[in-house]
């Protein structure tokens, strides 16, 4: 499928490691991304830990979607983890995961 940018676009997830990624749903005033991006389909992702002391962990890439609520991360573009894939910790806080585009996919 073709690669899908949608604007207001962000969940939460309590995943860890560095496998895909599980949403939680929507934060206020914004959509899930089953709501705004058909299952299949390719989208620019950044994913950053919320969790006070981990701030430093995060991660923009290009992921695959899969309805209702998992994000494969497929290709980093860049990290927190010298580009690489982020192994995140679990928190009290979680991530938060977005569509995003990435400067060096700018005009």
């Amino acid at each position: 499928m073709a690669l899908i940018l949608k604007d207001r676009v962000k969940e939460s997830s309590s995943s860890s490691g560095t496998g895909s990624i599980t949403l939680g749903g929507a934060f206020p005033g914004y959509q899930t991304f089953n709501a705004a991006i058909a299952s299949g389909s390719t989208v620019y992702y950044t994913i950053h830990n919320l969790t006070a002391g981990s701030d430093t962990e995060w991660e923009v890439g290009v992921g695959t979607f899969t309805s209702p609520a998992t994000l494969a991360r497929n290709t980093v573009l860049s990290s927190s983890n010298s580009g690489s894939l982020v192994n995140f910790t679990s928190g009290v806080s979680g991530l938060e995961v977005f569509v995003t585009q990435p400067s060096e996919e700018a005009v």
